[in-house]
């Protein structure tokens, strides 16, 4: 029996409005799943009570995140973006990690599960710390003090204070401040020492304490750092940064034993 051409054609619109059917469900799914740049605000804000808006626009603009965009404009994070952004909050947070260092982590793989990792063994068998500053020449990146304030949730005032007691000193530009971007995380921290009462004046100690430790460094390397041989200086500079990431994790190590003398 010969089937009608109208039935193969009614099939053949049924079949191709089950498959249109199911992709919009898959994309419905999909959308479902999102989350707008305010839901993922509010999903990190009691790990990250200073999380904003503006501080996740940031981290895009930094090429750390790039979540989807609908046809209107619209953000929207997937599940994986919110995990990478928790991975870059903690290493910010937890690892005290510059912009450009926690960029090269993710791209080497960094798990969003992965604990901190103050140090690995090297070939030489000498422990290879991982650097949680960098001594070279900054990204370049400067931010006006407008840009500082929303961002950090800082008060001029305290900026003000920072500047008089020589924490941060900006670079004036066609008669407006701006500040790098270890300048701008000295701000932020600063900012969230301040929501507990500490001032401008009360950073002495940890001014004085960052002068004599690289006073010290500055000791060790001296001779290979003024050397004129290139990879001589470029390992000078590698020892450098090695050698201030693991004076930082002893003065951490340090501070969380005096810390639980306080608690017991």
């Amino acid at each position: 029996m010969t089937v009608p051409a109208t039935s193969a054609n009614d099939e053949q619109i049924e079949l191709e409005l089950a498959e249109q059917d199911h992709a919009e469900r898959v994309e419905l799914g999909k959308r479902h799943k999102s989350l707008t740049i305010g839901a993922v605000c509010k999903a990190l804000a009691q790990e990250f009570p200073d999380i904003s808006i503006s501080k996740i626009r940031y981290l895009e603009d930094q090429k750390l995140l790039t979540p989807r965009r609908t046809p209107g404009g619209y953000r929207l994070y997937t599940q994986g973006d919110v995990a990478r952004l928790r991975t870059i909050l903690r290493m910010q947070r937890d690892e005290f990690l510059p912009l450009r260092v926690i960029r090269q982590e993710l791209a080497a793989g960094r798990s969003p599960e992965a604990p901190p990792v103050p140090g690995r063994v090297g070939r030489d068998g000498a422990r290879a710390w991982r650097p949680s500053v960098s001594v070279r020449q900054a990204t370049g990146a400067l931010y006006s003090l407008d840009d500082v304030l929303e961002e950090t949730k800082a008060e001029a005032k305290l900026v003000r204070e920072l500047e008089e007691f020589g924490v941060v000193k900006g670079e004036m530009r066609g008669g407006v401040r701006y500040f790098d971007e270890t300048e701008r995380e000295i701000i932020a921290a600063v900012a969230e020492l301040a929501r507990y009462g500490v001032g401008g004046r009360n950073l002495r100690v940890f001014r004085s304490s960052a002068d004599r430790e690289a006073n010290l460094l500055q000791q060790i390397l001296a001779p290979a750092l003024r050397s004129r041989n290139p990879e001589r200086r470029k390992e000078a500079v590698d020892a450098l940064e090695n050698l201030a990431a693991v004076a930082t994790h002893l003065k951490h190590l340090l501070l969380i034993r005096d810390l639980r003398k306080i608690v017991r």
